[in-house]
């Protein structure tokens, strides 16, 4: 549970499943320290609850890690922070020696660790992941310039935004139909499931999904978690403390 530090995680390396090889990272007896969450001091009203810190605590939290979060200038974005995160964005999770930017990136490395955010059997594993990537590849690849023209209350009717929404308007039909016969991504809720609630959080800020009831159920299934709910919390708290 989170506040146990210096604990002893071992994970197996993934047999091969395929022709092709499917590896995953050896985990044996590495001795877990308290992690570091790194996100902005500061950030406006608009983006909070949305900055994507968000998903690394709520991972931290399902897990139960130790963690705490330290901050970077919002404002004045030095070469220090461009030597942690290459685009001057956050998050970025320090474990000791190594540094990990990415949110995706970051959400399978504390997956690796823990049972809570990727199935322990072989094939949940393979699906938590292909869904990980789908989230952060297929959806949110449309949703992020949609939500942008959302955000500037640009509405111009082009064909460049025509486009644009055919192609969320696709993907979220795809969504909805595969989330019509199941609860979560994987066999169990996973680091898939904290990507993919997430991406569809931001779109369903601007009514995205009124015509996606199971992409709908699956939201408020997710964000009523209670890892969720308190990953939220503290990020609205954390930002509001800087005002």
């Amino acid at each position: 549970m989170k506040g146990q530090a210096d604990r002893i995680i071992t994970c197996d390396v993934l047999p091969r499943m395929t022709e092709a090889s499917h590896i995953s990272i050896a985990m044996k007896d590495i001795v877990m320290t308290e992690f570091t969450l790194t996100t902005y001091d500061w950030v406006p009203e608009i983006p909070r609850g949305f900055v994507r810190d968000l998903r690394i605590r709520w991972a931290l939290e399902e897990a139960g890690f130790s963690y705490r979060v330290d901050t970077t200038p919002f404002r004045n974005r030095d070469a220090g922070h461009f030597s942690r995160h290459p685009f001057g964005q956050v998050p970025w999770l320090t474990d000791g020696d190594v540094t990990i930017f990415e949110s995706g990136a970051i959400l399978l490395y504390l997956g690796e660790r823990s049972e809570a955010l990727i199935p322990a059997d072989p094939l949940g594993r393979i699906e938590a992941i292909e869904w990980l990537f789908a989230a952060l590849n297929s959806v949110e690849m449309p949703s992020v310039p949609w939500s942008l023209f959302k955000f500037s209350g640009d509405n111009a009717d082009t064909p460049g935004r025509q486009m644009l929404d055919g192609f969320l308007q696709s993907r979220l039909r795809h969504m909805d139909g595969v989330l019509s016969a199941r609860e979560w991504l994987a066999a169990v809720f996973s680091i898939a499931d904290i990507a993919m609630s997430d991406v569809l959080r931001l779109v369903d800020r601007f009514d995205g999904l009124a015509e996606y009831p199971a992409c709908r159920d699956y939201l408020s299934r997710a964000v009523t978690r209670p890892a969720f709910v308190k990953a939220h919390a503290d990020q609205m708290a954390h930002f509001a403390a800087a005002d």
